[in-house]
């Protein structure tokens, strides 16, 4: 008797499979070969029964397609025999990972999108958005669940950013970055019946970016307007300008994070 540990398994998954015999020798050679519903071959291997039982775990082919059987041959026996078939479930798919853009900023809803293959419409999904760090220690951000529909995993997420000042930049990052600064990137990955997309950051980074408002006022609170200004970024960098006549400006896509104002006339 030739039997499959289980009745379906996922093209590339593996599955138990145990042969049991009477009357045959211990330690008879047997060869076990894998075919599929076509009768394509999947492989074959040899090995012995002992106690007239084997046991082993099998790969299904990534390329198995339907029903796969396996064929028990005792060759010193004559003897031969066919397993029932295990059904073979096409492997899932999770390609195409995207970002709608490529920069966000605070309150900007972001859109995230995979295509799916191999379950059905309606089949549960669930995206983990994380902030990328070099070493490996990505930070969870948020875990958002959703339905594949259409093939495909479509879900907006309105970006709030959390500055992580626990966070050391590594040295790689210090170089690249003004010999100091880390700007936060996110990436993601998607979920579906235990499999795992975009570890790698297949997604693509995501840059924030972010903006400042100054506003200068003496001590009655009235503006203090036309003054030049000094904005000291986190990543070292500067940008100089004039208030205007209220006493304020507003500094678009700087990077975010601690920040000082210098008013070099004051």
């Amino acid at each position: 008797m030739v039997v499959w540990g289980r009745q379906a398994v996922t093209a590339g998954g593996k599955v138990e499979l145990q042969v049991f015999t009477c009357f045959v020798g211990n330690g008879s050679e047997m060869k076990i070969e894998l075919t599929d519903k076509a009768g394509k071959s999947h492989g074959s291997f040899t090995d012995q029964i002992s106690g007239n039982r084997f046991w082993t775990e099998v790969k299904v082919p990534a390329n198995a397609k339907v029903e796969l059987y396996a064929t028990v041959k005792l060759p010193k026996h004559g003897l031969s025999k066919k397993s029932d078939p295990l059904i073979v479930i096409p492997a899932v798919q999770i390609t195409n990972l995207k970002w709608s853009q490529k920069e966000a900023r605070r309150g900007d809803v972001v859109k995230l999108t995979a295509d799916v293959k191999g379950v059905q419409d309606g089949a549960e999904a669930t995206v983990d958005i994380l902030e990328y760090d070099a070493d490996g220690a990505h930070d969870p951000i948020t875990k958002l669940p959703t339905l594949v529909a259409k093939s495909k995993i479509e879900i907006e997420w309105e970006y709030e950013y959390h500055e992580d000042t626990d966070e050391i930049p590594t040295d790689e990052e210090v170089k690249r970055y003004g010999n100091k600064y880390n700007p936060p990137e996110c990436f993601f990955t998607v979920t579906i019946e235990g499999l795992v997309a975009g570890k790698k950051q297949e997604s693509g980074l995501l840059l924030f970016k972010d903006w400042v408002d100054i506003v200068l006022k003496d001590q009655t609170g009235s503006p203090i307007p036309k003054e030049d200004y000094v904005l000291h970024l986190p990543d070292g960098s500067k940008r100089q300008g004039t208030l205007d006549d209220e006493g304020t400006a507003s500094e678009k896509d700087v990077p975010p994070g601690p920040y000082t104002v210098e008013f070099p006339n004051l």
